[in-house]
């Protein structure tokens, strides 16, 4: 006589949520396609973590004071990361190391950054003024294009 263990997958019906069983390991916070779960934006510290696509949003209401473009869409923006403490470091470049309005620029990012509703969505931020890669007209996307021939601009 032969004891077989045989077990029978139950066959979902209409409405039943199925689940695919993969080998991938899928990180703490994220959902197996790849979206942050909303543990993964609480640090340790019960703050709300701001999430980067947020924060580039919020950095197009940054403009560049010379030519009035957001600095996201003048390709300034080279990076961005948030630490546990949710506070914001940009890898930022200006379009001439000379530019004199960096404080406009810093002063118009911690505004868009650190207030409104809530508090904001970031408790600080901190700008790495950046050089390398040099900023060039290949840097803008082309919303930002679009916005300097409206000004009159040939790009």
């Amino acid at each position: 006589m032969s004891s077989e263990n045989t077990a029978t997958a139950a066959t979902p019906e209409a409405g039943d949520a199925v689940v695919a069983q993969t080998d991938a390991v899928v990180p703490e916070g994220v959902t197996p396609d790849g979206v942050a779960t909303p543990e993964a934006a609480t640090p340790a510290g019960g703050v709300s973590k701001a999430m980067i696509a947020d924060i580039e949003e919020a950095m197009k209401d940054v403009v560049d004071p010379e030519l009035g473009i957001n600095v996201v869409d003048l390709g300034l923006v080279y990076g961005v990361h948030v630490d546990d403490e949710n506070v914001a470091t940009l890898d930022m470049t200006l379009t001439s190391a000379a530019c004199p309005l960096t404080d406009v620029i810093e002063d118009q990012t911690r505004q868009a950054l650190t207030t409104g509703p809530g508090g904001g969505l970031v408790n600080d931020i901190r700008i790495n003024w950046v050089w390398l890669p040099p900023w060039g007209p290949d840097k803008i996307t082309d919303e930002g294009r679009d916005q300097l021939r409206s000004l009159g601009f040939n790009v």
